[in-house]
């Protein structure tokens, strides 16, 4: 596979990264002094594991200009907080941020993957040391968290004993292995592997809020540049998602206005949805309304409720401001997660009366049957999980709180100017 070019972080450090398919895990590389993204005994590393089915990063720690500073080659502050850095990449880019994550260290970037594994122990799975100095890590050692294994050459007594009094300060479960002949890579990374295998098994993602998803989506919104771009969200829960896309993308922000039918005595379960517009729509799920039998009648009747409150919000949220219009433009629509898909092939039906050039559907979490029913209604769909169990929306976010209309019209009101400068 070949590598893709990225920049890592405040100081834009040079990194390649490699994704295999379906990859089970990330390893990230803090090398040693003099040492480069380029190094072909990296790059051979590199390549070993992801054979054995792991992404990697490598990347530089320091720039060019720093790296002539031989005080910096030795500065395990200043090389961990560039680890801190790559780790803080990796939990906000949408390739990388579900994988679980092990720090490859060799020589004094062993030292840097444990301080950055005491600075972000919820992110680290996982650290492997080839070679290392653990013990200039000192003043962080007994904060790291994530399992350790120490890998040092028979032959060398001095960087042993080092590791030896390292291990003893390292309160989490560590390993130090001795290799006869530690120049000999192949037996180092059959270690690492197995140290990695055992350790970083798949984790249950969750969001920390709808904000923090609509990063995630815009960094994969942003990569693919998608021409004259329109943010539609579903609100009330969309909104915070859509407005982090919008932002990222310098685009306008709008609202499609789409409300579940729930059934009679069951309305956690979607008839189907109204949604509104020029020509205002019900849209069916004809299955669940066989399966209760629900009388068309009985359908309008409750559909009149929501058309009513659709009235309600688009007054309040967009103060009478008439739609954008997407005609010609990639309309990309957001909300903070999909159930049944009831409301937003509501919406996307909608949309679609507006003339759009593309439609992308982006959403952090989805149920794998509606997005794959919803992806045959539009150009493209960005679902950042699509869990094989699905119980409800707010099982993948810590905060998942109700959205007052305030928040809504605060939201919208940010992106008045915006709305107002969009010409047809």
């Amino acid at each position: 596979m070949s590598p893709l070019d990225i920049a890592i972080g405040p100081h834009r450090l040079p990194g390649l990264l490699a994704l295999p398919p379906d990859p089970r895990g990330l390893i990230l590389f803090a090398h040693g002094s003099r040492s480069s993204r380029f190094s072909p005994h990296n790059q051979f590393v590199a390549e070993d594991f992801q054979r054995a089915g792991y992404a990697t990063l490598l990347f530089d720690l320091l720039r060019e200009d720093e790296a002539e500073d031989r005080h910096n080659i030795f500065d395990i502050g200043l090389l961990g907080s560039r680890v801190v850095e790559a780790i803080d990449w990796t939990q906000n880019d949408d390739r990388t941020y579900a994988l679980p994550l092990g720090l490859f260290g060799a020589s004094t970037g062993a030292a840097a993957a444990l301080s950055a594994a005491a600075t972000r122990k919820n992110a680290v799975g996982a650290v492997v040391s080839r070679g290392g100095r653990p013990d200039l890590a000192e003043p962080w050692l007994d904060a790291v968290r994530a399992p350790t294994l120490l890998v040092v050459g028979g032959d060398d007594e001095q960087v042993l004993a080092l590791n030896r009094a390292a291990q003893r300060q390292l309160l989490c479960p560590s390993k130090l292995t001795l290799i006869p002949d530690a120049s000999h890579l192949y037996a180092v990374l059959a270690e690492a592997r197995e140290w990695f295998d055992a350790h970083l098994q798949p984790r249950r993602i969750v969001f920390d809020s709808r904000a923090a998803a609509g990063r995630l989506l815009a960094s994969a919104l942003v990569r693919r540049a998608p021409p004259k771009p329109l943010v539609y969200a579903l609100p009330r829960g969309g909104a915070p998602v859509a407005a982090e896309i919008a932002r990222a993308l310098d685009a306008p922000l709008d609202l499609i206005l789409s409300r579940k039918i729930g059934a009679p005595r069951q309305p956690e379960l979607a008839l189907g949805a109204a949604v509104d517009g020029d020509q205002p729509e019900i849209v069916l799920n004809h299955d669940i309304v066989a399966a209760l039998g629900v009388r068309r009648a009985e359908i309008e009747r409750l559909a009149s409720k929501q058309f009513a409150e659709i009235e309600r919000r688009r007054a309040l949220y967009l103060g009478g401001a008439p739609p954008i219009s997407a005609q010609g433009r990639t309309a990309i629509l957001v909300d903070d997660g999909i159930a049944t898909g009831a409301s937003m092939e509501a919406a996307i039906q909608a949309l679609k009366r507006r003339g759009p050039q593309k439609i992308i559907l982006a959403v952090p979490v989805a149920a794998r049957d509606a997005v794959d029913r919803l992806g045959r209604l539009v150009d493209e769909t960005i679902a950042l999980l699509t869990p094989e169990s699905f119980y409800g929306i707010g099982e993948f976010y810590r905060d998942f709180h109700q959205l007052e209309d305030e928040e809504v019209v605060a939201l919208m009101k940010s992106f008045a100017a915006r709305r107002a400068a969009t010409k047809d």
